[in-house]
């Protein structure tokens, strides 16, 4: 089974972190709009769907990704580079116990976005990122090494995390931009380069063989849609605003 853990649009989204875009005013009501159409575009590919209520004073907590890793054999409780955003991992690891999966936590003063881990077979890429710090990397080499995957550190420059420049559109393919990642880091992977004029496109969520995409990106996406991925296309603009894509809103993960 498939499973996908979400959380709620907060009513405090406005007040989200922001790292590299400037702030605009964001519509909560379309930013809920468009979570909805998000978890059920999920649902329909298989996915069953749990949300996890978010609270006021936690204007991040839609980005759930960030806090914790799911393997199929285990959980890595993260700890968000941002101090604002730690005490959303309690509600995270309440909800994950409920799968009954073992379950690390990455401890001070390590800090770890999940947003900066792509797993890709038994290969977990970590970014070297401004809320991911080399403390975190040992943590998790720690955590990883008796399940038999191998850690690589990615530097990150210029987006705030690695999945921002590059994630897997395939069990062997990237879609990356190559000015904020190095591509030699992805040596032995085939590579899809985002459009030129979209260096914000490398962010996608693989779910089965289908890559669910943003709709702001139609360069990008024909790019995948030619080399025979199919490509289901959401709105996540009002999202993005908070610095938000595809990978952010949800974990899943299989049983």
């Amino acid at each position: 089974m498939i499973w996908a853990v979400t959380r709620d649009v907060s009513d405090s989204f406005e007040q989200c972190q922001l790292t590299h875009v400037a702030r605009v005013p964001i519509d909560v009501e379309r930013a809920r709009a468009q979570h909805d159409a998000y978890e059920w575009a999920l649902v329909e590919l298989g996915c069953t769907v749990r949300r996890i209520d978010a609270p006021q004073d936690l204007p991040d907590a839609v980005f759930i990704e960030d806090t914790a890793v799911v393997f199929p054999e285990a959980a890595v409780i993260a700890r968000p580079g941002a101090e604002a955003r730690q005490r959303e991992t309690a509600a995270v690891r309440e909800a994950l116990r409920r799968f009954g999966m073992p379950m690390s936590n990455v401890a001070e003063p390590a800090t770890l976005d999940g947003g900066d881990v792509l797993a890709i077979g038994r290969q977990v890429f970590i970014g070297s990122s401004t809320r991911t710090n080399a403390t975190a990397v040992n943590q998790m080499r720690r955590f990883l090494r008796p399940l038999g995957y191998k850690v690589h550190v990615v530097p990150v420059e210029g987006c705030l995390h690695l999945k921002s420049a590059v994630t897997a559109v395939a069990p062997d393919t990237v879609l990356i931009n190559g000015d904020y990642v190095p591509r030699e880091a992805f040596a032995g992977l085939e590579t899809i380069e985002v459009d030129p004029d979209e260096p914000a496109g490398a962010n996608a969520l693989l779910v089965g063989d289908v890559v669910v995409y943003a709709s702001g990106f139609p360069k990008t996406r024909a790019r995948l849609e030619d080399r025979g991925l199919r490509v289901r296309v959401v709105d996540v603009d009002e999202l993005a605003k908070a610095e938000g894509g595809v990978t952010c809103c949800s974990l899943v993960f299989q049983t």
